[in-house]
């Protein structure tokens, strides 16, 4: 899965948050040529012909494994360089990615969320370690105005909003902390 960029502009003197202008390279949600989806807070997957991979970022100095499958040409900037890699049941570290592999009625390919107990502290609150389909949740919402997308992820406990175009495969994002809002861990019920 190609890392994909922020709906509005970085701020320039704080890489970590965006401000009131549209990501030219975006623009194509504010023609109304987008599907807002949930963007879910765990680990990236994917199922590849039946079978259950990981993310696999060989940052600079990193060795790619044999078998990774490149997502995209390395960032010339930040060095990142995501591949997927296939899990192995005999490694404790894919455990989790199994859990929620077999816990799956239909095993469609695609990119997915592993979210559960012990993947990024489970700001999800799942109970079971679960694999979740990359745009399964439409978001229903009136406007694409900076201040409301504000509002909006301020008051909805989600990590953001993937934008899915609508006639191919271009996506961007955005998430709770590019506007400095921290996301509250709630306790199981």
């Amino acid at each position: 899965m190609k890392k994909i960029s922020t709906l509005f502009a970085k701020d320039p003197n704080d890489l970590g948050r965006v401000v009131d202008k549209i990501n030219i390279e975006n623009k194509w949600v504010f023609d109304g040529e987008a599907i807002a989806t949930r963007k879910f807070d765990g680990t990236s997957a994917a199922i590849i012909g039946g079978e259950i991979f990981k993310r696999f970022d060989a940052k600079k100095g990193r060795a790619i494994p044999m078998g990774a499958i490149p997502c995209q040409e390395a960032d010339p900037k930040s060095g990142h360089h995501p591949h997927w890699l296939k899990c192995d049941r005999s490694k404790s570290e894919d455990k989790h990615f199994f859990e929620g592999f077999d816990g799956l009625e239909s095993k469609v390919d695609g990119t997915y969320e592993l979210c559960g107990p012990k993947v990024q502290g489970n700001p999800e609150n799942f109970e079971k370690h679960t694999l979740v389909k990359h745009g399964s949740e439409i978001l229903d919402f009136v406007s694409l105005d900076f201040k409301d997308l504000e509002i909006f992820l301020s008051e909805n406990d989600i990590e953001g909003i993937v934008f899915h175009h609508i006639s191919d495969e271009r996506m961007c994002k955005l998430r709770k902390s590019d506007f400095g809002i921290k996301r509250m861990k709630l306790e199981s019920v």
